[in-house]
């Protein structure tokens, strides 16, 4: 195994294989790229003047300020080996993950981190986009990281990423018209129901679009049934009767008073505003609704409480589905030791504490879930812990694009789900995506 030509070896970090290629091609490549060879060799040894490499990451937008402040103390940090210029990618994970598959599938070699939501590391990994973290990195990586975001940053028993930030959802209720929340989604839904016969607010706010928070949900109850959608290699659709009776839950809150009227229609944000305008009892959502709800309606915030995530049988523990970014070093970097490095600076213990407070983006440090300054701003941390300790991953599959449309669009709209033939047409559509048989988005 070799390492790139362009750069030398790094320790603890693994060598991206490289294919053959026709010597013709091979010819024509080498003409197309001899006028930038100077500039390539400049970028590997840094800026002649100053001696600084640049880094660029690519990273979800971020209005809070938190990232840009990480990626400066990093450079500062770094004694001036290294500045870390934070490139804002689309707000949707779409057009995030489009614009870094185009470039990366163009071995663009001006990415060196890339900030990867949490269900794009098998994707990644298997294209040879992203570099194995080994060694020194790796035990870095992992030191003090909560075990359920490692799981998304690792593929086929490797670690090709490092959880920047976490999140997952809670059950978030009014204790004005809950006084004990409910501990499964049966009794939620009873409870919802007779808050409609006494003409009090009553609905549950969940996301029931046809999109990404619909297969969430669908994760999230099959997971707490004891079931899982794949099977541990990835390579079948292992449905069965917990994802019969994950579809018959989503089915009965459908077509139960308890279901808001948008509800085929709504996403995250559009349940925080209907918890906010006061027409709900119940939302399951991330913790950024606790702030909200403090700054947009601080009367109704006196009556804002929360719980663990509604289990679906009494006796078995909830597995919310777990979201995040995680921080990988593209294969094509210029600069792989300095990008792991700076990697690691940028979800150090300090610039998550940072994040946490001032972006709401929950820490994978299983320490900082102690810190007295987190537990001021963040009431419900070991809530949040517990529920991170628990918790369940979306389906890891480089074709996890394809099983998330299937899933989405045979569930969408909930209240037409009919459990068992929804169940085996996503086992099909699943099936026909492992075997590649179609084109991932």
């Amino acid at each position: 195994m070799q390492a790139r030509p362009d750069c030398p070896p790094v320790a603890g970090v693994r060598p991206v294989v490289r294919t053959a290629r026709p010597a013709r091609a091979r010819r024509l490549r080498v003409l197309a790229v001899l006028p930038l060879l100077a500039s390539v060799l400049a970028a590997c040894g840094g800026d002649e003047e100053t001696g600084t490499t640049t880094l660029n990451w690519y990273n979800f937008p971020d209005d809070s300020g938190a990232l840009q402040e990480a990626a400066d103390k990093c450079s500062r940090d770094s004694g001036g080996r290294y500045r870390i210029n934070y490139n804002k990618l689309p707000r949707t994970a779409d057009g995030q993950r489009q614009q870094m598959v185009r470039r990366l599938a163009a071995e663009d070699s001006s990415l060196d981190i890339l900030g990867l939501d949490v269900t794009w590391a098998a994707e990644f990994a298997e294209a040879r986009w992203i570099r194995e973290w080994t060694g020194e990195a790796k035990r870095r990586a992992t030191a003090d990281t909560l075990r359920v975001p490692l799981q998304t940053a690792t593929w086929k028993g490797r670690l090709y990423a490092v959880p920047y930030n976490t999140n997952t959802q809670l059950l978030w209720y009014r204790e004005d018209l809950v006084p004990k929340p409910p501990v499964t989604w049966a009794e939620m839904i009873d409870q919802a129901s007779e808050l409609a016969r006494q003409g009090k607010p009553h609905f549950v706010e969940i996301q029931g679009a046809q999109y990404e928070g619909l297969t969430v949900w669908f994760n999230t109850l099959v997971n707490s049934a004891g079931g899982s959608i794949l099977n541990p290699r990835a390579t079948e659709a292992t449905l069965g009767p917990p994802a019969v009776r994950a579809a018959a839950v989503m089915r009965d809150l459908a077509n139960s008073p308890a279901a808001d009227p948008s509800l085929s229609n709504q996403m995250e944000d559009q349940n925080r505003l209907a918890m906010e305008a006061g027409t709900a009892a119940f939302e399951l959502n991330y913790p950024f609704v606790y702030p909200s709800m403090k700054t947009n309606n601080p009367e109704l915030f006196k009556q804002f409480r929360w719980a663990a995530y509604p289990r679906v049988d009494a006796d078995r523990p909830s597995r919310p589905t777990i979201g995040g970014i995680d921080l990988a070093v593209s294969a094509y970097s210029r600069h792989p030791q300095l990008a792991f490095e700076a990697a690691l600076c940028l979800r150090n213990r300090e610039n998550q504490l940072t994040a946490a407070l001032t972006g709401g983006l929950p820490p994978t440090l299983r320490s900082l879930y102690d810190e007295p300054e987190l537990i001021k701003d963040y009431p419900f941390a070991k809530e949040v812990l517990a529920a991170l300790e628990s918790a369940s991953v979306r389906p890891q599959t480089p074709a996890y694009q394809n099983v998330s449309i299937a899933i989405s669009h045979t569930l969408s709209p909930p209240s037409g789900i009919k459990p068992e033939s929804s169940v085996d047409t996503i086992r099909e559509q699943i099936d026909r995506a492992l075997r590649s048989e179609g084109v991932i988005p």
